[in-house]
């Protein structure tokens, strides 16, 4: 591993920020190279003094806890400290992060790497919710954690976010990849858990009995927690816990899991007397601060340190003559506290789609901008067109499908779909390798949401009926 990855490495342990990572590495550009001092930080930075000065403020808070000298050091000299200690723990011997975990060399899943890596590359903030569950691991002998919130708040993040720091076991239900299934998930946990304790004769065993063998190998001061993300995409037949989730656990062991919101007899996740549960509703009032600070976080690191959007963000801003600080307070508000909005809109904004808007003008909240964005694309103005037939297609059929099929289906030349997937579309959708084939789907659940509703309003339409009516005969041809 060289320094660079080290050092990221190490921000993620101790959950520096994206500004904060971008200073570390930015400070320490090598082992042998003396820290750069805060004069050169702020030029190569391109940010003022008092910033950096923050931001090393922070850096050595969290690192304290590794590093107590840091904690005690008074006045200069603590980045030449860090650099130190950092540069003594670079050269000490890797160890593996679970001992026993022989089979698989990458920490997390391989069906969920990129996914995992996706998520966690502009993670910004949520410390309240991680310092929440830590306190009920800390204080439970066992129990269950939701975190429940929006489309777009950011649930699945936290848990990759957590995976990637923890390497915990996990299981990421993703409605339209069918990988949604109790039989799905136990078979993914259970390898995970066999390869990472090496229980032997449990291949067949159920997850009671797996957590039980776990719970008799952890080591004094040792806990197994389990992350599974999107409870609310499960797909299983009315009656016992979601994916079958135990109603007792063993001491020491506990999920952490999130959904959306739910009515009261959806929930489908009852215990036994002893096993503790507790939910961490992210639309709570309480929070309403934490995640106002988390999403200006978000836009802070998009204006200044995201390479591919940065420089788009700071035109935009000083053609309208507006502050860093105003744009970070207005688009934040206009966000409603959900990152899936920033995630469309601040790249919408770098790549000039909104030069035509002044600030006031950008659209409020996730689902107005799937509206605007709609009707820039002409989909009201030109009724019927291909653009709006591949969505409906993807949106019904529900599966990864490859460009050919869509092509199919809508009886058109498959060079027209590839451009409407690559050009009109990209960002609202997956595209993934199956069996070879390039495949496409939905790709957040609140876009898919947005469909669905046009859907509903749309369900008269000539055009929906004979999407469905297309879908039907290709399918038969197939069949046949």
């Amino acid at each position: 591993m060289d320094w660079q990855e080290f050092l990221k490495g190490e921000s993620g342990i101790h959950e520096l920020s994206p500004e904060q990572t971008e200073t570390l590495l930015s400070a320490l550009l090598s082992p042998e190279k003396a820290p750069l001092n805060q004069a050169k930080l702020q030029v190569k930075l391109s940010t003022s003094d008092d910033n950096v000065k923050k931001r090393l403020g922070e850096i050595y808070k969290k690192f304290s806890n590794s590093f107590p000298e840091l904690a005690s050091q008074q006045g200069a000299g603590k980045l030449r400290t860090l650099h130190t200690k950092l540069k003594q723990k670079y050269y000490q011997p890797s160890q593996p992060v679970v001992a026993t975990q022989a089979s698989n060399s990458s920490p997390y899943p391989e069906e969920f790497r990129s996914l995992i890596e996706e998520k966690i590359k502009t993670f910004c903030g949520r410390r309240f919710v991680f310092e929440t569950f830590q306190q009920f691991i800390t204080e439970n002998p066992c129990g269950y954690f939701t975190i429940i919130g929006d489309a777009g708040m950011g649930k699945s993040s936290i848990v990759a976010k957590y995976v990637s720091e923890h390497k915990s076991p996990c299981y990421f239900n993703i409605l339209v990849e069918r990988r949604n299934r109790p039989e799905l998930f136990l078979k993914s946990i259970r390898r995970q858990l066999i390869d990472r304790y090496q229980l032997p004769n449990s291949e067949d065993a159920d997850l009671p009995t797996l957590l039980t063998k776990v719970a008799g190998k952890l080591t004094l001061g040792e806990r197994l927690v389990i992350a599974v993300d999107a409870l609310d995409e499960v797909e299983q037949e009315a009656g016992e816990n979601l994916l079958h989730l135990p109603t007792t656990l063993p001491d020491r062991v506990y999920f952490l899991l999130t959904r959306r919101p739910y009515n009261l007899c959806k929930k489908r996740l009852s215990v036994s007397p002893g096993v503790l549960v507790k939910e961490l509703d992210l639309r709570d009032n309480k929070y309403v601060t934490f995640n106002q600070d988390d999403i200006k976080e978000y836009i802070r690191f998009a204006l200044n340190a995201d390479s591919d959007y940065k420089y788009g963000l700071k035109d935009w801003i000083q053609n309208r003559s507006i502050s860093e600080i105003n744009f970070v307070k207005q688009v934040a508000n206009k966000s409603e506290n959900n990152f899936m909005y920033l995630r469309y809109v601040l790249p919408a904004i770098a790549n000039g789609d909104y030069n035509d808007l002044s600030l006031k003008q950008l659209p409020d909240g996730l689902q107005e901008y799937y509206r605007n964005h709609w009707v820039r694309m002409g989909m009201e103005a030109k009724p019927g067109q291909l653009m709006e037939m591949v969505l409906y297609i993807l949106l019904e059929i529900g599966t990864p499908i490859p460009c050919e099929m869509i092509a199919g289906i809508a009886e058109v030349d498959e060079c027209e779909v590839a451009q409407v997937l690559e050009d009109e579309w990209v960002e609202y959708l997956k595209k993934q390798n199956v069996d070879g084939e390039i495949c496409y789907t939905i790709y957040h659940a609140s876009f898919l949401d947005f469909l669905k509703a046009k859907r509903e309003m749309d369900s008269k339409r000539k055009l929906f009926r004979e999407v469905n009516q297309r879908i039907t005969e290709y399918l038969e041809k197939r069949m046949a």
